[in-house]
C-alpha cells in the first residue's frame, strides 16, 4: 500500500506545521492529555456517535464506540469522539423526520470544521442512517457506516414478538378486551429485550441494507445482531479499515 506523506494529510494543516493557530490546536491536544506521539503524522479519525440515554437503539453505542477506537489506534490512527444529535424513533416528537436533515447538517458541518481526515458514523435508527449517510456524502472524505444493529427478536409466552409489528397487532387485542393487564405488561417487558434497533425488516433494517449495499458498511455488517460478539469485533474492524481508507 502507499501512503501519502503525512503533510498530505487534511488534519496535518491543524496539528503538522509551524506557525501559531497549530501550536494552538497542539497545545490543546496536550492538555487533554495526549502526546505529540499520539497524534503526530497520523490520520485523524472523527467517530460519529448519535448515543444517549433515551435512545434503545443506540444505547450500546458508548461501548461500540472504544471499540473502534481500538481499531484505529491499531491500525495507527488518532482517534477523536463527537458526538451528535440522537434521533431515538420511538420516543422523539411529534416525529423524528422533523430532525433528520437537523443532523444531517450537524454532522456535515462536525466533519467540515473538525481536523480529521476520515470518518465512522455510528448510528442505525430509521433516521439517523439516511441522515449520517447524506452528511459524510457532502464532505466526501474517506467514511464507513458503523450500523447498531438489530436488537434480540422478542418473546412472550413462548411466542416470538417483532417490535414494529406485532405491537400494533397485540394492540388491538387489548383494546378489544382479549387481553388482560398482566399479559399486556408482560408483552411490553419481552418484545425489546435487547439493544439495537428493530429486529423486523422495517425501515432501520432496510436504510442498514442499503448502506451495505452501497459499500458503505463492511460485508455482512449490517444484519449483525447489536448483542451478539460478532458486533464488537466489527467495530474493531471498521476502526482498522478506515486508517486504511484514509491513507
Amino acid at each position: 500500500m502507499t501512503r501519502k506523506k503525512p503533510n498530505e494529510l487534511r488534519s496535518h494543516r491543524w496539528f503538522g506545521v509551524d506557525d501559531l493557530r497549530a501550536f494552538g490546536h497542539r497545545s490543546r491536544a496536550k492538555q487533554m492529555g495526549y502526546a505529540t506521539a499520539d497524534f503526530a503524522g497520523k490520520p485523524v479519525i472523527a467517530i460519529i456517535n448519535t448515543w444517549s440515554d433515551l435512545n434503545a437503539c443506540h444505547m450500546h453505542l458508548r461501548q461500540r464506540a472504544e471499540e473502534i477506537k481500538r481499531g484505529v489506534w491499531q491500525a495507527g490512527g488518532f482517534p477523536v469522539e463527537l458526538p451528535a444529535m440522537s434521533l431515538a424513533e420511538p420516543i422523539v416528537k411529534p416525529t423524528t423526520m422533523l430532525y433528520r436533515n437537523f443532523l444531517a447538517m450537524e454532522v456535515e458541518e462536525l466533519i467540515r470544521s473538525h481536523p480529521i481526515d476520515g470518518v465512522v458514523l455510528m448510528g442505525g435508527c430509521d433516521k439517523t442512517t439516511p441522515a449520517l449517510l447524506m452528511a459524510a456524502t457532502s464532505m466526501d472524505l474517506p467514511t464507513i457506516f458503523f450500523p447498531a444493529g438489530p436488537a434480540l427478536r422478542g418473546n412472550w409466552a413462548g411466542n416470538t414478538l417483532g417490535t414494529g409489528s406485532d405491537a400494533w397487532k397485540f394492540w388491538a387485542e387489548r383494546r378489544a378486551g382479549r387481553l388482560d393487564a398482566k399479559d399486556w405488561d408482560a408483552i411490553e417487558s419481552g418484545i425489546s429485550r435487547s439493544p439495537g434497533t428493530c429486529m423486523t425488516m422495517g425501515t432501520a433494517s432496510t436504510m442498514t441494507a442499503i448502506a451495505e449495499a452501497l459499500g458503505l458498511i463492511l460485508p455482512g455488517g449490517s444484519s449483525i445482531p447489536a448483542a451478539d460478539s460478532s458486533h464488537a469485533r466489527l467495530a474493531s474492524e471498521s476502526g482498522r479499515r478506515i486508517v486504511e481508507m484514509t491513507w
